[in-house]
């Protein structure tokens, strides 16, 4: 068991305000250290983000830049050689699938 992903799932789930009863103590010991102490603040400053209701403003012409860079990525192997077979589902479902 990994100690130190348990602590932060606990600090996590404290800042979440979501953390049973009988696992406080365990999460305090862990916001004792430098990395839960660190952890707390992390989590705290990604909830204080996910709660504002501001948004950045984005650049003008940002979603059709990034249309054009993804247009230009290169597909994956499989997919650029259009690899379907007639089982009508993706090749990689497909080939997991027992034959008949």
């Amino acid at each position: 068991m990994d100690t130190n992903k348990k602590n932060r799932e606990h600090i996590s789930a404290l800042s979440d305000d979501a953390l049973p009863e009988e696992d406080l103590e365990l999460a305090g010991l862990a916001l004792r250290t430098a990395d839960g102490a660190g952890a707390w603040e992390v989590y705290h400053l990604i909830g204080d983000t996910l709660r504002t209701l501001e948004t950045p403003p984005l650049s003008h012409g940002f979603a059709s830049s990034l249309a054009a860079r993804l247009a230009a990525e290169p597909l994956h192997a499989r997919r650029s050689s259009g690899a379907e077979l007639d089982t009508g589902k993706p090749a990689v479902l497909a080939a997991s699938a027992p034959s008949s």
